[in-house]
């Protein structure tokens, strides 16, 4: 009888494949954000060295941490591009001062630009959304709260905003004595292309609060999300929830097709964890789980942009969009 080793058993690896490379839409160009649209489109946030330094700046408080800047010192230029695979437009924005911002697309052709975060400073809140016709000009302008995760729009122009844990507890003014609760403080809100509130996820649902959402993906009209304390999955459809229990902790992405989901990601040596699972009833059933690496085997970077969009996970490395459906991520 042959004696086992004891040896833990290497992961499965899951290969990206290449999409495309991202042209820049200008010479010198520098890649600030990348996410995905509704229709597997790409978009990308572009600018010059130094507006791109501008659009990614923080703060650091000495001995404590540093805070993602809500706003850039002074007004500049950003460029939204849209790939499929390759460049098909691009939207100039003048004059713009939202930093750390979420890029998603708009029916008409238009973009909108959602900083991250978001002060309430004598009684007043920051706008830091943004709502831009295809030719650039500022439509509208709002405020959806500090503390935001990720924004996916859909194909009719809602806005699905996802927030982290100091956008529903609170802070930069949200939720303190002389200020008003935390817009973001249940975890998951659609809004209308008004920018008005639509729907808010329940405190007292059935699967716990959101304190964290670690994961969004808007498919067609229905948003899942997966989030912090116990990792549910949940589905609004129709404004109607459902849920499962997962054992997965710590995914940063969420692809998703009928009863069967991925999630990708996880804490430390886990962040290219890929975890294949089926809906039973109540509870997610996982399988083995399998890393995520690049076309040539190696680890994929720490510094990649991870995006589940329906059935699809776009990662985003330097200047190269690589993909993988459904049925690869789940068969390796």
């Amino acid at each position: 009888m042959r004696r086992r080793s004891g040896k833990k058993q290497k992961a499965a690896a899951v290969r990206l494949r290449h999409h495309a490379d991202l042209t820049p839409p200008f010479e010198g160009a520098e890649l600030v954000n990348a996410t995905a649209g509704p229709e597997g489109e790409l978009l990308v946030m572009w600018a010059t060295r130094e507006n791109a330094e501008a659009l990614t700046a923080v703060t650091v408080v000495p001995d404590w941490a540093s805070f993602a800047d809500s706003r850039t010192a002074a007004p500049v230029s950003a460029h939204v591009s849209t790939y499929r695979p390759h460049l098909v437009r691009t939207v100039s924005i003048a004059e713009q001062s939202l930093a750390h911002s979420h890029v998603q697309p708009l029916p008409d052709g238009g973009v909108l630009l959602v900083g991250a975060r978001c002060h309430w400073r004598d009684g007043v809140a920051e706008s830091n959304a943004a709502v831009h016709d295809a030719d650039g000009k500022l439509l509208r302008a709002g405020v959806l709260g500090d503390g935001i995760a990720d924004v996916q729009t859909t194909l009719s122009g809602d806005i699905w905003v996802s927030y982290f844990d100091e956008g529903v507890y609170g802070n930069h003014g949200w939720g303190e004595e002389d200020g008003p609760a935390p817009i973001g403080s249940p975890g998951l809100i659609r809004f209308r292309p008004d920018l008005d509130p639509a729907w808010r996820y329940p405190y007292d649902g059935e699967f716990d609060a959101i304190s964290d959402c670690y994961a969004l993906n808007v498919t067609g009209d229905e948003a899942w999300a997966y989030y912090y304390m116990d990792f549910p999955i949940v589905r609004v459809r129709a404004d109607a929830i459902a849920g499962w229990s997962t054992e997965v902790e710590g995914a940063r992405a969420l692809v998703v097709a009928d009863d069967r989901v991925v999630l990708v990601g996880g804490y430390g040596e886990h962040r290219n964890r890929v975890v294949t699972g089926s809906i039973q009833g109540e509870t997610l059933l996982a399988d083995r789980p399998a890393r995520l690496v690049m076309p040539d085997g190696q680890p994929v970077p720490r510094t990649a942009t991870r995006v589940g969009r329906g059935s699809e996970l776009h990662v985003v490395v330097g200047r190269r969009w690589l993909k993988l459906g459904f049925e690869d991520l789940a068969t390796g």
